[in-house]
Order: C-alpha cells, then sequence, then structure tokens
C-alpha cells in the first residue's frame, strides 16, 4: 500500500503531524508538499500531483490490496483540494467527516482519496479517519461494482 499525501498553507502543520504518524506506523508515504509553511501558496498545485499519482494507479476494487494507492489531501475548508482531485479520472475523494462516514466512503464506494477540513478537524479526529481510511476494505458488493463501472462510464465519456 503506497500513500501519496499534500497539503496547502492552511493544511500544512496537520499534514505534518500526519506524515510523520505514518512514516512512523511504517507506512510508505510520499509528500507532494506543501514542504514549508507558504501563505501564499494554491492548494490546486499538491492537489493536482496527489490526484494524478492516484488517477495514474488507478487503484481499482478488483485490485490486490497491496496493490492499493491512496491519497490524502488537507486544506482549511477541505473543498478544494476535493474538487481538484476529483478532475482526474479514477479520483475517488471525499471529505471526511467521521469514522463512521469515512468507513461508508470505504466500504460503499471505494473511497480512494480522503480530504481533511484542517480547519475544522483536530488532529485525533483526523488520525482516526486516516486510520480507518487505511484499513476499511471495499466490500465489493455487486451494486457497489455496479455504481463504479457508471462512474467510470461517465469519466469516459466527459
Amino acid at each position: 500500500m503506497k500513500i501519496y499525501i499534500g497539503s496547502d498553507h492552511r493544511g500544512f502543520e496537520l499534514k505534518e503531524k500526519i506524515f510523520q504518524w505514518l512514516v512512523d506506523k511504517d507506512y510508505e508515504v510520499e509528500d507532494f508538499g506543501a514542504y514549508e509553511y507558504d501563505p501564499k501558496d494554491d492548494y490546486t498545485i499538491f492537489a493536482e500531483k496527489v490526484g494524478s499519482m492516484i488517477s495514474s494507479h488507478n487503484a481499482s476494487a478488483t485490485r490486490d490490496k497491496n496493490d492499493y494507492v491512496f491519497g490524502i489531501l488537507l486544506c482549511g475548508s477541505g473543498v478544494g483540494v476535493d474538487i481538484v482531485a476529483n478532475k482526474f479520472d479514477g479520483v475517488r475523494a471525499s471529505i471526511g467527516k467521521d469514522n463512521d462516514q469515512v468507513r461508508a466512503g470505504r466500504n460503499d464506494d471505494d473511497m480512494n482519496v480522503l480530504v481533511i477540513a484542517s480547519d475544522y478537524t483536530d488532529e485525533n479526529v483526523a488520525k482516526e479517519m486516516v486510520e480507518t481510511f487505511l484499513k476499511t476494505p471495499f466490500s465489493g458488493k455487486d451494486r457497489y461494482k455496479r455504481r463504479l463501472e457508471e462512474i467510470k462510464m461517465i469519466e469516459e465519456n466527459n
């Protein structure tokens, strides 16, 4: 499992904590920035990098768990990076609200990018959501697979 992480200046401090926490837990994590606090940076740069990596790896429900790639993006509201990441085919990004919602996003929709609204999310809650995100498998139920195929068709036709 590989994890790509990125944030703008508003998510920078929380991203740094989550990144180190994941490294300490022996996850393979690649940081796409920001690498330092810059109040003038734009979230689009970091969300594009993570979204592009997830799209190119195309982590699908049919792949072996060890082949999965996941993304974690942070910005103040979470909305900006969410919008950018979802512009890439195969990316299923969603803002994490709490563990139950994140679990449902993985189980039902094979969410592959967790978005964290750093202005509204406590560090401990963020870490709990990340852990839930990484450990919850996609259920693979027929109706969920069908919906993912429908999404894929929409992506191909746009």
